[in-house]
């Protein structure tokens, strides 16, 4: 390109610029999508195969306490009664990893809440949530959110052999800023840059001009702040 021909390089800047916002757009569709067959699946494990999975426990129930059961077909019972009940609470768990209804319902703050204390107890993790007064947040922004910290605190749950995360979010200067700092056995982010599902992240970001930063070493834990602004595309 000839550098004196100022008005091709800002037409092609514009163009540039323009494809970018169309790549976030069309990003941004595509997760509405996932997260709609999420919501979608998630129903339909919840409102069918859960209650068919209760009126199954309640029958075979039913027949366990029947009068005349021999005490063989009683216990045979007995163990398909808690199979049934085992199964239906797995199932309602998936129900709520694929789109918990809280985030729909309540919002950010008490589904990172829900996160922090179901990912701590399972895991044996002591997860601390703060998080400051907030202005209001779009529903896309709040699951970009609620998935960036679910990915990290599955990753450490998994990975880093922690035994406390502080799970932070605040609004600074228009920026929403999610931190999660957790005293595990940290890694090399030069050998791993992509590990452990931070490119993800990063991708998931971009799509609302945010940002992953990551601050980690062996031996000294991982910090992880996600940034997105509050507004704008």
């Amino acid at each position: 390109m000839n550098p004196s021909d100022p008005d091709r390089y800002t037409r092609l800047l514009e163009r540039l610029e323009a494809n970018e916002r169309e790549f976030r757009r069309l990003g941004r569709s595509v997760l509405r999508v996932q997260e709609d067959e999420r919501r979608r699946l998630a129903r339909d494990l919840h409102d069918g195969i859960g209650q068919n999975l209760t009126a199954l426990k309640h029958r075979l129930a039913g027949l366990r306490d029947a009068d005349g059961v021999d005490a063989a077909l009683r216990d045979a019972l007995d163990a398909a009664v808690a199979l049934c009940a085992d199964t239906l609470e797995d199932t309602r768990e998936l129900s709520r990893l694929l789109r918990p209804t809280i985030l729909d319902d309540l919002g950010l703050e008490p589904a990172l809440r829900w996160l922090g204390r179901s990912i701590g107890e399972s895991a044996g993790i002591a997860i601390a949530v703060e998080i400051e007064p907030l202005p209001p947040i779009d529903g896309e922004r709040q699951t970009l959110l609620f998935r960036i910290a679910q990915e990290a605190l599955n990753n450490i749950a998994k990975h880093a052999q922690a035994r406390s995360v502080l799970l932070r979010v605040v609004e600074r200067d228009g920026q929403l800023q999610l931190q999660v700092v957790d005293d595990g056995v940290g890694f090399d982010p030069a050998l791993q840059p992509g590990g452990s599902g931070l490119s993800g992240m990063r991708e998931r970001l971009r799509l609302f001009q945010g940002r992953l930063e990551v601050h980690s070493a062996p031996g000294h834990g991982t910090r992880l702040r996600a940034v997105v602004p509050v507004d704008g595309l």
